[in-house]
């Protein structure tokens, strides 16, 4: 049982580099909101481009070919 004190050492000194690493937050919380903030516009812009296509290929499949869409193999 020589290593068992080495095991507790070793998971002493990961407990308190662990403990040193929490909370480390450089970002105000105006600077995170506002972050948080763009990419919620980000994300509404995507969806409103989804949204968009979704529209232009509804109105553009019913003339034309079906679209099955089979073509690639």
């Amino acid at each position: 049982m020589t290593r068992g004190n080495q095991r507790e050492r070793d998971r002493a000194k990961a407990q308190k580099a662990a403990a040193g690493q929490k909370n480390k937050t450089t970002k105000s919380k105006a600077e995170m909101q506002k972050d948080k903030d763009m990419v919620a516009q980000l994300m509404r812009d995507k969806q409103k481009q989804a949204e968009e296509k979704k529209k232009a290929e509804a109105s553009g499949a019913g003339s034309g070919s079906s679209g099955g869409g089979s073509s690639k193999k």
